[in-house]
């Protein structure tokens, strides 16, 4: 443990601070396919008993059509978001009638690249804009990458307690604005983030296999296990590795996390600069609209990273604008996989390390970074996910050789006083039994998720497909066993309404054609869009 971390530890437990560790935000946005009895990609449209993708903040649709998205409120505590998201499963399997959520990361076989539905939300403009974007995703990237799912976890830290920290800060100058100390703390957070990530890969990711038709004929490095699925022996999480989004475009984006304006920098670039291979495409065919606009991106959330820095965006903003006028709020955490073993996607536990890993990144010392360091961690983040499990595995830190298993057991040795801290705030072990929990995967690399899905898609005939399926089934009757209580299946009949209703008005009351609508929106002068 740092001197540093050491000292903001210290400074946290005294009694008028300890609560401030409580007082930060929690919440899961949770990606999963609908497929039929069959497995196979749901055709179905959205189903309207789960109300409008377009305005229900509780149940959406990410790229696919059959791609739905659950999203619990943020709260203080990751226990109650959990349960709000198991109140959305419940409540969605009640409405699906017949259809099941594809439990695993990586897609169901798939159909012909273009018989995948993208996603649709209604006839109004931001409707559109919405379908235009996914369209420009499915010609920049294939709709098959589309069908990926994973878990984002939102986390931020009080504004009180970035205050503390700021004001017992001896290397910062105090004239340093709270909003611009507590930027340049996340970006700090996002650092040390890219450090080490490559530890929750090893220790949580759960896609080593995959349906042999997701490759599409593609060059690839896998081994095959049976005709229908491949696979990496030591892998762990395919979907974080470079069988995901490939694209030269996103190559050229190197944004910089030393300060926030940096990576402002980069991302506006990336949105205003016109990409030739998208120019020669152009934004319609046929009359039809196929993407936003022919730049790298069509949208800062485009950018597909690991982590992003986030702010909560007002009327007429870009999320770029948000993040240089008020700085950053919190932070999305993108690289968790779909947990097979848990109907939710992901469990306390996990939720519990998530949190103290993430304290222990914003609280210890981060150096400013260097592109050679950018690379060495891309190196390690890749390592892990195609051979994390490899025995004697070496990864690289500050260009000297380090064991994956030595690094990972002084990484939770550094974290045990940040869950010792969380627990004494809390009450109770939750934190340090999450820190045990993973000690033992490091100890035993049979134990971690990825090898357990390797063993029982092994057990199902050596089918990633079947075990799928079959585990999905599986969880789908123990969700529906627990029918959610009359009231509380009334409020999200309400909710889901009301966003039908909410649709409906803004389809009824919009001014003007798409076309301007779309120039609008690329001069910002729109209100809150969020694509």
């Amino acid at each position: 443990m740092t001197d540093l971390l050491n000292r903001r530890l210290q400074q946290l437990s005294q009694p008028q601070h300890l609560a401030l560790l409580g007082q930060g935000l929690r919440g899961i946005e949770r990606e999963t396919l609908r497929v039929d009895a069959q497995g196979h990609l749901a055709r179905t449209p959205h189903p309207p008993a789960l109300g409008s993708a377009l305005t229900n903040e509780l149940i959406t649709t990410d790229y696919s059509e059959a791609l739905l998205e659950f999203i619990t409120p943020a709260m203080p505590d990751i226990a109650d978001a959990l349960q709000r998201l198991d109140e959305i499963h419940r409540f969605a399997y009640a409405k699906l009638e017949g259809e099941f959520l594809w439990n695993a990361s990586m897609p169901c076989v798939l159909p012909p690249e273009d018989e995948i539905p993208i996603a649709w939300y209604g006839n109004s403009h931001i409707g559109m804009l919405k379908h235009v974007y996914r369209r420009g995703l499915a010609l920049r990237y294939g709709r098959t990458m589309q069908c990926i799912a994973g878990i984002h976890y939102n986390f931020s830290l009080s504004e009180d307690l970035w205050e503390v920290l700021r004001e017992g800060d001896d290397s910062v100058d105090l004239s340093l604005s709270r909003r611009d100390y507590q930027s340049e703390r996340y970006i700090a957070l996002i650092r040390n983030f890219r450090r080490y990530s490559w530890l929750l890969m090893y220790l949580f990711g759960a896609s080593p296999a995959v349906a042999t038709n997701f490759l599409r004929g593609r060059p690839h490095q896998l081994e095959t296990l049976s005709e229908d699925t491949l696979y990496l022996p030591y892998g762990t999480s395919l979907r974080m590795s470079d069988l995901g989004y490939q694209n030269h475009a996103q190559a050229n984006i190197t944004p910089h996390y030393n300060n926030l304006p940096a990576y402002i920098r980069s991302l506006s670039h990336a949105v205003s600069e016109p990409y030739p291979p998208y120019e020669a495409i152009g934004t319609k065919r046929d009359g039809q609209w196929v993407q936003i606009n022919t730049n790298i991106l069509q949208i800062e959330n485009e950018f597909y990273s690991s982590i992003r820095p986030k702010r909560v965006i007002n009327s007429g903003e870009r999320p770029v604008q948000a993040l240089s006028a008020r700085g950053v709020q919190y932070v999305e955490v993108r690289c968790m996989d779909i947990d097979p073993f848990n109907p939710l996607g992901i469990g306390l536990e996990a939720a519990r390390f998530l949190d103290v890993f993430l304290h222990f990144l914003a609280l210890e010392s981060s150096c400013l970074t260097s592109d050679e360091e950018g690379a060495e961690n891309r190196a390690n983040f890749l390592a892990t996910v195609k051979e994390g499990r490899r025995p004697g595995l070496q990864l690289h830190f500050k260009g000297a050789s380090i064991g994956l298993k030595a690094w990972g057991e002084q990484l939770l040795d550094r974290m045990a006083p940040v869950a010792d801290l969380l627990d004494r705030q809390r009450g109770g072990s939750q934190h340090r039994d999450s820190l045990q929990a993973q000690r033992a995967k490091l100890a035993d690399p049979d134990s971690t998720p990825s090898a357990r899905v390797l063993r029982e898609i092994r057990a199902s005939g050596n089918s990633f497909a079947d075990y799928t399926l079959a585990s999905s089934q599986r969880q789908a009757a123990e969700l529906m066993a627990r029918p959610l209580p009359a009231a509380t299946t009334a409020d999200f009949v309400a909710i889901a309404q009301a966003s039908l209703d909410a649709q409906r008005a803004i389809e009824r009351t919009q001014e003007g054609d798409f076309d301007t609508f779309v120039a609008a929106y690329r001069a910002s002068t729109l209100g809150n869009i969020a694509i």
